[in-house]
């Protein structure tokens, strides 16, 4: 049975305790390959290894919550591991040209060598956190600036860039470069603003929808939002780019962001399940149910997003609701999907969950703390 948290300093108590004293062990033991050093891509709900194909985002993702649970005060035993992950990363997925290619084997042999944006966006949040949790490094600026520099040339005119794949003029691969550019803001030089502001702009401007004040997921080559079945509206990305939005609209004095933040915010909220107390995976263009299976990631994204722009009410709701996906046999591991009708699949746990969920542990925890 999840927990039923009564109060913001019982929900981040938990949460807090379940990320110290169990999911940054296991993930740090069973979760890194003692043969290859590579980050595991999956762990049974039992805490045992399940062998997978290792995403580059998977390594870069678990490069960030170790260097983020020393900045955050989790203790300085995590620097090594984030220090180790980073070279290993570094050595089986970076291309000649500077970017890092998608996908590798249990051993480290590539397996796709194509380099999509949505990977070097979390290469380079990788390297944002690792040099906030170790500011010696100087190397890490220069080499995120090369990185940068690298995605150049896939521009494309109306602003943003260009993704692999079917879905070329997408939202999502610029809502994580999004996010990793503003992590380099105070360290990393103005070059970095100038991005952040491009990003938050280009969202404001073709990705929400100004008559509804809903994002839309992919669109043509003029940043038109496709209709249809190409409509896809994601409750999840919702709340993800409402905290950013929020975020930047902070920092730069901007109502219009703050705005349009909350209207986000609202419209994620008519994709939140009341039955099950879960953000469903998606919706069409009329906020009808498109697919009313839920995975774990929209619930941090929903927590996340309840902490900065939501009330307390709202806030424990999205507690209760995650805290269901991490009753687990291991504690520290995590169910991935709950379908329609409230049972959760049995597969095992992602590693990526983990740096959905680290943040929205931190953002829970400095609001409890801010709040007493």
């Amino acid at each position: 049975m999840s927990p039923r948290f009564d109060t913001l300093s019982a929900a981040a108590g938990w949460y807090d305790s379940w990320l110290k004293e169990a999911a940054l062990p296991l993930w740090a033991s069973v979760g890194v390959d003692p043969g290859n050093g590579l980050f595991q891509e999956t762990l049974s709900i039992e805490g045992h290894l399940i062998e997978a194909p290792r995403r580059a985002r998977a390594q870069a993702r678990q490069v960030f919550v170790f260097a983020s649970a020393v900045t955050a005060g989790y203790g300085d035993q995590w620097l090594s591991v984030a220090k180790a992950g980073w070279a290993r990363f570094v050595q089986a997925y970076r291309r000649p040209d500077g970017l890092f290619i998608n996908r590798v084997a249990a051993d480290g042999t590539p397996i796709d060598t194509n380099a999509d944006i949505y990977e070097q966006a979390f290469a380079l949040l990788a390297m944002a956190a690792l040099q906030a949790a170790d500011p010696s490094n100087r190397e890490l600026a220069v080499e995120a600036e090369c990185l940068r520099a690298a995605l150049q040339d896939r521009r494309v005119a109306g602003g943003g860039f260009r993704e692999n794949g079917i879905h070329p003029f997408q939202a999502n691969c610029h809502m994580h470069l999004f996010e990793s550019s503003m992590s380099w803001e105070t360290t990393g030089g103005r070059d970095w603003t100038l991005l952040s502001d491009e990003l938050a702009n280009l969202a404001m401007t073709k990705f929400i929808d100004p008559q509804s004040g809903a994002l839309r997921e992919f669109f043509d080559a003029d940043w038109n939002a496709l209709q249809g079945e190409g409509g896809l509206m994601e409750p999840g990305h919702h709340f993800e780019w409402a905290w950013l939005l929020d975020r930047w609209g902070r920092d730069r004095g901007d109502g219009a962001a703050r705005a349009a933040a909350v209207r986000l915010f609202e419209n994620g909220l008519r994709g939140v399940d009341r039955v099950r107390g879960v953000a469903v995976n998606a919706l069409w263009e009329d906020f009808s149910i498109r697919d009313g299976a839920a995975r774990l990631w929209p619930q941090t994204e929903h927590l996340k997003a309840a902490v900065v722009l939501g009330d307390e009410a709202q806030i424990l709701r999205a507690a209760r609701g995650l805290a269901q996906y991490l009753e687990v046999p291991a504690r520290g591991t995590w169910r991935d999907k709950l379908d329609p009708a409230g049972t959760f699949v049995d597969e095992p746990a992602p590693a990526t969950s983990f740096y959905h969920l680290i943040v929205a542990i931190l953002e829970l925890t400095a609001r409890a703390k801010a709040a007493v």
